[in-house]
């Protein structure tokens, strides 16, 4: 039974301006208020310990979220779309309605909420989104550089070794005019700058891989480089916030909806929600298993290699894909759970193959 003195704060994150709600042990409204940037950290260090401080998951809400911890508050994050369903009007939306919706939502008991980043992780993660950046920015001026010399009749095809080789054809530079060579110079000195900044941030997120353990082991799975490890340990740290591998394959997205009612499951395509960038590397690691899984000999492939083989051979090339990123999402979270190394043959102690064996044994 909650105790008469906990309080459960909704806040409605903003750059300036928060809005508060204040709820009682038995959910009803306290007080509400609305405070600038700096009253809002006064207002948290002078809150009881007991209480708890419910916001969306936004982009500044782990910041919060720690200042919270220091002054030892409980701090919950809830994902904006399992707040919605509680405001009680979904015309009248305004800040104070949303402070309310989201202390209502952090008290119900099955609520899920999203685990507080560490500083660390959190800068970690600024590398991969810097990069993500720069590769949009890198496509944009090639795309730009063949435009500008499609409107002069010279088509390039659409690799970069194609478009670098064109820039620096002194025969097609001729046939444009001398007033566009200069641009055109800039343009790509610029592109290939941000390709640097790109292999930069790539050498530096390899050392952070290379440093932390977490990402050595998760690396030790086929598919499965720097960038994905380092990107995963700094989302997701040990993993404790799921109870099993299945709930992280649901967080990235990599299972199918459902639409099942009367006992009868219908399941739909795929969710892809969550963490689409994540999602993302694992699909692409994907790929690379299922080529080494076709080009391996069958009499040395291992236990995974013969299952991707056989999945291949009755299922599309998208649902394949889909399902070997969902496994090793569940290798991946046992793997950081338990810190443990990958071993390939860990499916030969699982109970139901145990059962089996020893009933094959018995008869």
């Amino acid at each position: 039974m909650a105790d008469s003195t906990t309080k459960t704060v909704g806040v409605d994150l903003a750059k300036q301006a928060f809005a508060i709600c204040e709820t009682n042990h038995s959910g009803q409204v306290i007080r509400r208020l609305e405070l600038r940037r700096d009253a809002f950290c006064h207002y948290l260090s002078q809150l009881p310990a007991v209480s708890v401080v419910a916001m969306e998951a936004c982009s500044g809400a782990h910041h919060w979220a720690r200042l919270c911890q220091r002054h030892g508050l409980t701090p919950k994050l809830i994902a904006a779309q399992f707040v919605t369903p509680f405001r009680k009007s979904a015309r009248n939306k305004n800040d104070h309605n949303d402070a309310e919706a989201i202390a209502t939502a952090a008290r119900q008991g099955n609520m899920r909420f999203v685990a507080v980043k560490d500083v660390d992780q959190q800068a970690r993660l600024c590398w991969h989104r810097v990069r993500e950046g720069y590769k949009v920015e890198s496509l944009a001026i090639a795309n730009r550089l063949r435009g500008l010399l499609a409107e002069f009749g010279l088509a390039i095809a659409r690799s970069d070794s194609a478009l670098q080789r064109a820039v620096a054809d002194d025969q097609q530079r001729t046939q444009l005019p001398d007033t566009l060579l200069s641009l055109l110079d800039d343009l790509y000195a610029h592109w290939q700058q941000v390709k640097q900044r790109i292999a930069a941030i790539d050498r530096r997120v390899a050392a952070h891989a290379k440093a932390d353990t977490r990402s050595v082991h998760a690396q030790q799975l086929v598919g499965v480089g720097p960038l994905t490890a380092d990107a995963l340990v700094a989302s997701i740290g040990n993993g404790h916030e799921f109870a099993n591998g299945r709930q992280l394959a649901a967080w990235l997205g990599l299972t199918p909806t459902q639409h099942s009612s009367g006992g009868k499951t219908r399941l739909g395509g795929i969710s892809c929600r969550g963490d689409n960038y994540l999602r993302t590397l694992l699909i692409q690691g994907a790929r690379s298993c299922l080529q080494q899984a076709k080009l391996a000999n069958p009499q040395t492939a291992t236990a995974e290699q013969i299952w991707i083989t056989s999945l291949a051979s009755r299922l599309p090339f998208g649902k394949v894909l889909v399902a070997i990123a969902n496994k090793h999402a569940r290798q991946l979270w046992a793997m950081l759970r338990r810190g443990e190394d990958y071993d390939s043959e860990a499916w030969l102690h699982h109970p139901m193959v145990q059962r089996s064996s020893k009933k094959a044994i018995s008869a």
